[in-house]
């Protein structure tokens, strides 16, 4: 049975317009209620936390964010497109709730899906009703803590990205550091100790209404097989709030690095810190392991974490050259995902036009050259492109099943009368070594492919 893929569809101009006014619209409406809301206790608690959080500003950005993040529905199956209306006709409810600290949020849905290097990971998607309170709360609590966080911090964080962490991490090695102390945390998100991490908040919160709305998501249970389950440690993939509370756990161990004098790099809960010796990369790995061990309650994932040379390890899809001046390049784990990726793309057996099949390998391809067109090795993403368009001249050669067919096609495309039949085959030869074929090349040509949309790698590399 052929697998059906949902297709990505790029939505016209005009629809994103109807959109955009809906959006506009609702939030007019939300606008009125927030106006109407419950101003019990603004005048004692002013500037206070909740208060600020309760601005109509930040409600109205985290409905705006919110909704153009989309995501699945929670535990309750509101989608994200009700919530406008929703919340215009319950805000003075939730309004009243928050501010007298006794909002009680709904339990997370349990939901896996296939990690990249292979098993699952588990999210825990809150009701969007949730997720909209989670956004507004960490929209305030980004613009006090970030400040605070260490710049060799990278996940998370307005204005830092994964290529600035990969960027810092080279400058590293560039430096004479030539051996990398690479730490994994052992399903950190699934655990974090609760007490551990609101002791870190409430270091920073006095709002005790909001300590008591943090500690209830941290508590509100997952929903799996129709039950919920208490949850008693982790802070579940897939709301607002876990990304900075992550970061805010997380930054006991930045100040301890710093304080050593070690040369680091952190995105999330990848940690890579850079060492002149292995030696001095040994003692490392064993007093950071104690370290969270004892500190955080975190465990270090032997199997994962090693000391090793940078150009042996991979940090982020990416690791680097062994020369003193070390070049970007796609860590080898990486390209075999993207061929497999591109190999199940192209299966012979999909019944899906190939205009359908371009549209997709162009959505997936240019969001992947965003990311890795980073690397600094041009000659890998030449590669790459020779072989995907290898790849399609097998599936289209395939295609046209019959030799009379595959003389037509060849001649429509340009080719001369000996030519297509050269191109068209003798039957003998499979479709593999047909693609490599001199005329079928020049008749499925790159310019050809390009036509059609396919993104030219060339363009996208930022050696």
């Amino acid at each position: 049975m052929r697998d059906k893929r949902q297709k990505k569809r790029v939505k016209p101009a005009s629809e994103v317009q109807v959109e955009s006014e809906a959006l506009d619209s609702a939030l007019r409406g939300f606008e009125t209620q927030m106006a109407m809301g419950d101003t019990e206790s603004l005048a004692v608690t002013e500037q206070q936390l909740m208060e600020e959080m309760l601005d109509p500003e930040n409600l109205k950005q985290a409905l705006r964010r919110v909704v153009q993040n989309k995501g699945a529905a929670g535990v309750d199956g509101m989608t994200v497109d009700k919530l406008p209306a929703y919340l215009v006709a319950n805000w003075k409810i939730i309004h009243h709730d928050l501010l007298q600290g006794t909002y009680v949020p709904r339990a997370v849905k349990r939901v896996e899906i296939p990690k990249a290097t292979g098993g699952v990971r588990q999210l825990g998607i809150p009701s969007v009703v949730d997720r909209f309170i989670q956004q507004a709360l960490q929209q305030v609590l980004q613009k006090q803590w970030d400040g605070q966080f260490s710049q060799y911090s990278y996940g998370f964080r307005p204005g830092k990205s994964q290529h600035q962490a990969i960027k810092q991490a080279q400058e590293y090695v560039s430096s004479g550091l030539r051996y990398v102390v690479d730490i994994d945390l052992e399903k950190f998100f699934d655990r974090v100790n609760h007490d551990i991490l609101m002791g870190r908040i409430a270091k920073r919160v006095t709002d005790k209404r909001v300590l008591k709305l943090i500690r209830a998501f941290l508590n509100s249970g997952m929903m799996e097989d129709g039950l919920v389950k208490p949850t008693e440690e982790g802070v579940p993939q897939g709301g607002p709030l876990s990304p900075i509370l992550s970061n805010l756990l997380l930054d006991d161990l930045d100040q301890e690095l710093e304080k050593r004098g070690l040369q680091f790099v952190r995105f999330a809960d990848d940690c890579n810190i850079y060492v002149a010796s292995e030696r001095a990369g040994a003692r490392v790995m064993e007093s950071i392991t104690n370290f969270l061990s004892k500190r955080l309650r975190l465990k270090v994932n032997e199997a994962k974490s090693a000391v090793g040379r940078p150009w042996q390890r991979k940090f982020l899809g990416f690791t680097f050259t062994w020369q003193k001046q070390p070049r970007r390049r796609i860590a080898p784990q990486a390209l075999a995902r993207v061929k497999a990726k591109i190999r199940q793309m192209t299966i012979r057996k999909r019944g899906d036009t190939l205009k359908q099949i371009i549209e997709e390998l162009t959505s997936y391809l240019r969001g992947w050259l965003n990311y890795f067109g980073f690397c600094e090795t041009p000659k890998v993403l030449h590669n790459l492109e020779k072989w995907l368009r290898h790849k399609l001249r097998c599936l289209i050669w395939k295609r046209w099943k019959r030799g009379s067919t595959r003389y037509k096609r060849l001649r429509d495309l340009g080719l001369s009368p000996r030519q297509a039949q050269l191109g068209a085959g003798n039957g003998s030869s499979g479709p593999w070594r047909m693609g490599a074929c001199p005329p079928v090349q020049a008749a499925l040509s790159n310019d050809y492919f390009r036509s059609l949309g396919l993104p030219d790698f060339r363009c996208s590399t930022n050696a």
